[in-house]
Formats: C-alpha cells, sequence, structure tokens
C-alpha cells in the first residue's frame, strides 16, 4: 500500500470544515507551508490568521475567538506549541474550557532531518496533565480525518498529533475514531502491546516479521480520555505487557499503561519509546533505529518476550 500524508489530510480536512462552518477559523504560527494549514488560505481567506512565530499570543488570540463563538484551530510545530505556549494554552484555553483545537504538527522524532530542537517527545505527558483537556494521537490519515471530525462536534479544549511521515499507508481499514474508545488489531496471545501514533505501524510490520499468534495488540488513539476498560480486559488475559510509543517513555502511553495496571492489575509492563535523552538529527529511518522504535527493533524487543 501506498504511504498517505497525514498533514495533507489535516489541511485538506480543515479546509472543507471552514468551507461548511464560517465559525471554524485556522491561525497559523508562520508554518503553514510546512504544516499543510495553508490549504485553508487557498480555499478561503477570511478564515486564515498569519499570526507570525508568536505562538503565547496565538493561543490567546484563541481563547479570546472561543469566548465570543468562533472555532478556532490553533496549528504550529508540536514542539514549538508545547513549549512556548503551555502557560497560555493552561491558563487561557483549559482553564476557561475554551472550545479551542490544538494541532501539534511534526510531533515526534520523525520531523524529516530537522534536528533535536524540532523533535516533540514529551506533548503527550503535558498535555495529559491538564484538566478538560482532550489528547488524541492517530495511527494513519483516515483515523486523522475521522478524529478531527469528533473533534468539530466535540465542545472543549482538544490536542491533535500529526506527524510528518508519509510513509504511513491507510491500513487500519477506515474504522471511525470514537474519543476515548482503543481499538483491537490482533487478539489471542499472551503477550499484550499496547500502541499509539506512528507506532502502531511500526507494531504491525513488526508482528508481520514475527508471523506469531502469540500477541494482543491495541491501538490507543485516545490518550486521554483513555480506554481503562479495554485495556484491563486484555491485560487480564496475559503476561506480559509491552507499550510502544514514539515519545519519551515517561509519562506518554507508557506511563498512563503502567498506572492503570499497577492500581488494578499489576503486570510486568515493558515500555519500548525514548529514553532519557536528546536525539540527533537525521532520517526517520535512522531515528526509528537509534530510539529502538523500527518495526526491526520492535520485533526483536517483541522476540526476547516470548521465548521468555
Amino acid at each position: 500500500m501506498k504511504g498517505e500524508s497525514l498533514r495533507n489530510t489535516f489541511g485538506q480536512v480543515l479546509s472543507q470544515l471552514v468551507q461548511q462552518d464560517s465559525r471554524v477559523v485556522a491561525l497559523d504560527g508562520d508554518l503553514g507551508n510546512s504544516t499543510k494549514l495553508d490549504h485553508v488560505l487557498m480555499v478561503k481567506e477570511s478564515a486564515f490568521f498569519q499570526m507570525g512565530i508568536a505562538e503565547q499570543n496565538m493561543v490567546g488570540v484563541a481563547a479570546g475567538l472561543a469566548h465570543v463563538g468562533v472555532k478556532p484551530w490553533v496549528c504550529s510545530f508540536a514542539t514549538f506549541l508545547t513549549k512556548r505556549a503551555f502557560d497560555q494554552i493552561v491558563v487561557s484555553v483549559a482553564q476557561t474550557n475554551a472550545n479551542v483545537k490544538l494541532i501539534g504538527s511534526y510531533s515526534g522524532l520523525l520531523t524529516s532531518n530537522t534536528g533535536k530542537s524540532h523533535h516533540s517527545l514529551e506533548d503527550l505527558t503535558m498535555f495529559s496533565t491538564i484538566p478538560n483537556m482532550s489528547v488524541i494521537a492517530p495511527a494513519d490519515a483516515q483515523e486523522l480525518s475521522s478524529a478531527m471530525k469528533i473533534m468539530y462536534e466535540t465542545d472543549g479544549p482538544m490536542y491533535l498529533r500529526v506527524s510528518r511521515d508519509e510513509t504511513i499507508p491507510p491500513f487500519l481499514g477506515g474504522e471511525p475514531f470514537q474519543l476515548g474508545k482503543g481499538r483491537v488489531l490482533t487478539d489471542g496471545g499472551p503477550i499484550l502491546v499496547v500502541s499509539t501514533g506512528t507506532m502502531t505501524y511500526q507494531v504491525k510490520l513488526a508482528l508481520e516479521q514475527l508471523q506469531t499468534s502469540l500477541v494482543t495488540h491495541l491501538h490507543m488513539p485516545s490518550i486521554k480520555p483513555f480506554d481503562t476498560e479495554l485495556l484491563l480486559e486484555h491485560a487480564a488475559l496475559c503476561t506480559q505487557v509491552v507499550t510502544v510509543e514514539e515519545h519519551y517513555i515517561r509519562g506518554g502511553l507508557g506511563g498512563i499503561v503502567a498506572e492503570i495496571l499497577s492500581e488494578q492489575n499489576p503486570k510486568y509492563v515493558t515500555r519500548i519509546g525514548v529514553k532519557d535523552g536528546f536525539s540527533g538529527c537525521g532520517t526517520d529511518a535512522e531515528l526509528l533505529e537509534a530510539n529502538g522504535l523500527s518495526a526491526n527493533c520492535i520485533a526483536e524487543a517483541i522476540k526476547k518476550l516470548l521465548v521468555k
């Protein structure tokens, strides 16, 4: 299957929304050509607000717009949105429960040779700690499109993680995204693998390499609210749990899974993700391999658990 661009899909879907609803507007942090937010500019200039390299102000403006009935979608690179505007996101958006949609593009490691200053590896942790905030990390373009429609229909602040990776095909089958719900991709084994975002595809490739029926694979696109019920249901049938994420292993998916299981059904949890350190510059393939997140690395990690 051919890869499908998540960022292009994001731009296309938001372009449709601004044409359907005059209340929907896009706020850009001078990165529209990269994030594909400029799709909105091309179809409806009046719905596109160029805010410049001023993320704090951009979020504050979005909060103000939301409180007068506008539906703002704020987009920047995830690392800039997270680190530069966190105070405004908490105080102006979350505390007031403003209907602002926050889009972290170029999320995680896969940012095409931009280097460690552009890697966003703590955004799931930071946004998940904020009250009133929903957090979504889709795995393919079709799920992204479906998630955006749910975001449009759902009131309140939400964060959407959009990868730059353009090699992922629409492999999930087009099943609609549901906020707060995970998906069972394979079932029946004593090892439970839980993944989110782009890593769900890498896990799929890893399991195809292993050709084993001993692994249950859950995809969790909704980080907050989290599908605790689905996790516990399948963890009860497994002896080992593995989490895989394009994020630091502290506080992200691995942290959420470990917290839930430690309280309700203790299991041995292996967290696969970025360790405590800053990444370098490299191709997406090089960065995945260096951080143990390529399909080959994931397959080797699971194989060791199967041997045990």
